[in-house]
C-alpha cells in the first residue's frame, strides 16, 4: 500500500506529464494552423518563415494572417477555459459556464449597437465595455437588498440568468431593427468569429497575467471547494477569495467575447474534461484547463476556415458540433464512475 508521500509524488509526476502533453499539443495545434487552410503552405518552410528569412506571399499569409489569428484563438480559448474553471469552483457546480453571469449578453448588445451605428472598427472595444458593464450590473444587483450576503453563489447565478434574459431580448430587438445587409455579419459575430482577431499578443499577455493571479489563490480555492463553512474554519477569507475569482473570471470572459464574439462549450468542456484526468486540485487544473481550452479553440478555428474553404464557418458552430457529443460522453462516463 503506497504511503501518502509516495501517492503525492506520483500525483505530481502525473500532473507534470499531463501539463507537458497539453503544452506539446498546444504548440502542435498552432503550428498546424499555420500551414492548413485554403492556401496550402509547405510545412518544411515554416522555420524560415517564422525567423523572418523567407519572403513572398506564403510568408505574408503565415506571418500577417494565420499566426496572429492562431495566437488570438489560443488566448481566447485559454481565457474562456480559465473563466469556466473559476466559475465551476465558485458555483460549486461542474456544469457552470463562463457566460452564466450574462457577460456575453452585455458584450453582444454593445457590439451589435456599434455595428448598427456604423462603428464596426470599434466592435471589440464596445463588446469589452458591454461585458464589463454587465458584470458590474450583475454584481451590484446581487448585492442589493438588506441583510444580503455579498455575492452569494446562488444569488449571483439567479441574477445573471435574469440579466442574460434581458440582454437576449435587446439582441432580438437589434437584429429586428437592423437592415438586411447588416444582419448576416451580426449573426456571424454572435456565433463566434476570429477572422478579424489580430490582437493576439496583448490577449496572450492578459491570459498569462490572469492565470498567474488565479494561481495565487489556487490553494484557497481548493479549500473553498469543501464548502464555505469549512473554508472559514480553516482561516480562508472566503469573501475576498470569491471576489478575486469572480473579477478574474468576468474579465477573462469579457476579453474573450471582445476578441471573438460568443463562443460556447470551451469554458464548459475543457475544465470538466481535465477534472476527470487530473482531479480537482486547482493548482493543476487551472493551467491544464487553460492549455486545453486554447488548444481546442485553435483546432476548431482551423477547421472553421478549412472545411469549406474559401468560405469560413463561425468558430462557435464548430465548438458546438464537437462540444455537444463530447460533453454528453464525458457526462455519461462521469455518471458511471
Amino acid at each position: 500500500m503506497p504511503t501518502p508521500s509516495t501517492a503525492t509524488a506520483a500525483g505530481r509526476r502525473r500532473a507534470a506529464w499531463v501539463l507537458g502533453a497539453l503544452a506539446l499539443a498546444a504548440v502542435a495545434a498552432v503550428l498546424a494552423a499555420l500551414f492548413i487552410g485554403s492556401v496550402r503552405i509547405d510545412a518544411a518552410r515554416l522555420p524560415e518563415m517564422l525567423d523572418g528569412t523567407a519572403t513572398g506571399p506564403d510568408a505574408a499569409i503565415v506571418l500577417e494572417l494565420r499566426l496572429p489569428r492562431a495566437v488570438a484563438a489560443f488566448a481566447t480559448g485559454g481565457l474562456l477555459a480559465l473563466a469556466g474553471t473559476l466559475m465551476q469552483v465558485l458555483m460549486r457546480n461542474p456544469l457552470a459556464d463562463p457566460y452564466v453571469l450574462g457577460i456575453s449578453g452585455g458584450a453582444a448588445v454593445a457590439a451589435l449597437a456599434a455595428m448598427l451605428a456604423g462603428l464596426a472598427a470599434w466592435t471589440g472595444f464596445a463588446a469589452l465595455g458591454g461585458a464589463l458593464l454587465s458584470t458590474v450590473l450583475v454584481f451590484g444587483l446581487a448585492r442589493a437588498g438588506p441583510g444580503r450576503a455579498p455575492w452569494a453563489a446562488t444569488r449571483l447565478l439567479l441574477t445573471g440568468v435574469v440579466v442574460a434574459a434581458g440582454w437576449g431580448a435587446l439582441i432580438a430587438l437589434l437584429l429586428t431593427l437592423a437592415p438586411d445587409a447588416a444582419v448576416r455579419g451580426m449573426l456571424f459575430w454572435l456565433l463566434g468569429d476570429l477572422s478579424a482577431a489580430t490582437a493576439g499578443a496583448p490577449a496572450l499577455a492578459l491570459l498569462a497575467a490572469t492565470l498567474a493571479a488565479a494561481m495565487l489563490i489556487a490553494r484557497d480555492l481548493n479549500v473553498v471547494t469543501r464548502g464555505e463553512d469549512a473554508a472559514l474554519a480553516l482561516g480562508v477569507a472566503v469573501p475576498r477569495v470569491a471576489l478575486v475569482a469572480h473579477v478574474l473570471a468576468a474579465t477573462a470572459t469579457a476579453v474573450a467575447v471582445a476578441i471573438a464574439g460568443s463562443i460556447g462549450f470551451v469554458g464548459l468542456l475543457a475544465p470538466h474534461a481535465l477534472r476527470l484526468v487530473v482531479g480537482n486540485d486547482q493548482r493543476v487544473l487551472l493551467p491544464a484547463a487553460t492549455l486545453a481550452g486554447g488548444t481546442l479553440l485553435v483546432v476548431a478555428d482551423t477547421l472553421a476556415r478549412s472545411l469549406v474553404a474559401p468560405l469560413q464557418l463561425p468558430v462557435g458552430v464548430i465548438t458546438a458540433l464537437v462540444g455537444v457529443p463530447v460533453f454528453l460522453w464525458l457526462l455519461a462516463r462521469g455518471g458511471t464512475r
